[in-house]
C-alpha cells in the first residue's frame, strides 16, 4: 500500500477555531500551520496533516465510521492526559492480537481518536 501514504485526516466540528486549540493541546508535538484562507485549522503531526473543518449537512461530528489510530508509548498516561483536557474514554482499553493495546477517546465534539500502544515483543 505504499502507493497510498496518509497525507491528511479531516476532523469535522461545529467550531473549527475552538477545536483547533483543543487539538493543539491533545497532540502536544504537533506543529500548528496557519493557512492563508483562514477557514480551517491545520496541524502537522510527523508529516500527516490534521485538518480541522466545520461540520456541515454532508459530514457531521461524532463516531460514524473510520477511526484513525495514533501510536503512543504509554496508553494509560495518554488517555489520562486527554481526559484532563475534556476527552472522554469511549472504547477500551483492549488487549489485541500480538499483545498491543488500543482504545478510543472522544474529543469534546464526539469524534473518536484511536490510540495504540505497541508492546515490546518477546524474542524466544
Amino acid at each position: 500500500m505504499s502507493d497510498f501514504p496518509i497525507v491528511s485526516v479531516l476532523i469535522h466540528v461545529p467550531d473549527w477555531r475552538a477545536a483547533t486549540q483543543w487539538y493543539v493541546r491533545a497532540f502536544e508535538t504537533a506543529n500548528q500551520i496557519h493557512p492563508e484562507s483562514d477557514d480551517y485549522g491545520h496541524l502537522d503531526i510527523s508529516g500527516v496533516a490534521l485538518e480541522i473543518v466545520d461540520a456541515d449537512d454532508k459530514v457531521g461530528c461524532g463516531p460514524a465510521g473510520s477511526v484513525v489510530y495514533w501510536s503512543v508509548k504509554d496508553l494509560d498516561s495518554q488517555v489520562a492526559r486527554l481526559q484532563s483536557i475534556g476527552g472522554v474514554l469511549y472504547r477500551g482499553p483492549l488487549n489485541i492480537a500480538g499483545g498491543d493495546r488500543i482504545c478510543q477517546v472522544r474529543d469534546p465534539w464526539g469524534n473518536c481518536i484511536g490510540l495504540r500502544q505497541r508492546l515490546k515483543r518477546l524474542v524466544v
